[in-house]
């Protein structure tokens, strides 16, 4: 069987109030760095900086050359605003207080 000549993926942002996602029908063969380029998420949101923000498929991190494969969700993520780990320490000494 031949390889498809082409390959669907999405791209997907989101925010606290709004999401971007946007499919695209890419050369097969084309990277995670192409989709993002390709989707105009960076245009529409130019406080995106791939070299600073991480990238994934899936929830799962990736590099910028990472070969897409036909249906993955391409994402880039923000930054965390608060520590996980110290988050779940202010809430579990919240609770203990009023005991």
């Amino acid at each position: 069987m031949a390889a498809p000549e082409s390959i669907e993926v999405q791209v997907c942002y989101a925010l606290p109030d709004a999401a971007f996602l946007r499919t695209l029908d890419l050369p097969a063969g084309s990277t995670v760095r192409q989709a993002f380029e390709q989707s105009g998420v960076l245009q529409q949101h130019p406080e995106i900086d791939l070299a600073v923000n991480m990238v994934g498929i899936y929830g799962k991190k990736k590099t910028l050359d990472t070969v897409l494969r036909h249906q993955d969700r391409v994402e880039v993520y923000r930054p965390l605003q608060a520590d996980p780990k110290e988050a779940r320490r202010r809430r579990a000494g919240g609770k203990a207080s009023k005991t």
